[in-house]
């Protein structure tokens, strides 16, 4: 089986994340146009309902190195946020704390990494965690 080039997937996921085709509760795109690498893209996930990220849109960065697929992107929130995958002093997404990231498969993408996150946010053990003045940023 044939791998997908780098620049091909990522053109997959810019045309999707343009034309919104994925789930109402996270976005991303490039964060400028002229980027012919694509390596870095702007990212928004919608909190979940019944926690305490309930309607907060929190920004993340993610930057696709020339690995991407093969090695996961990092991310990085702008948005203050308390969760014990990402770093307090940075806003830095802990490879070795997130699952997804450890444990990165050439098939997951963009999207999946931030359903995932949306997915630690309304996890049992987060939900209830108390969070930073909103509109705060790293």
């Amino acid at each position: 089986m044939s791998r997908v080039p780098r620049s091909f997937r990522l053109l997959e996921e810019l045309e999707k994340g343009e034309k919104g085709l994925g789930p109402e509760s996270c976005s991303y795109g490039l964060a400028n146009g002229e980027d012919i690498t694509m390596t870095t893209w702007n990212g928004t996930i919608l909190g979940p309902p019944h926690s305490n990220h309930e309607n907060r849109i929190y920004s993340v960065v993610i930057k696709c190195g020339d690995e991407y697929p093969d090695k996961p992107p990092t991310v990085k929130f702008i948005s203050k946020i308390n969760l014990p995958c990402v770093d307090q002093a940075t806003g830095e997404v802990e490879t070795n704390m997130f699952h997804t990231l450890r444990d990165w498969k050439r098939s997951y993408t963009m999207e999946t990494l931030l359903l995932d996150l949306r997915k630690e946010m309304a996890s049992s053990t987060n939900k209830k965690l108390p969070q930073p003045p909103e509109g705060s940023t790293f």
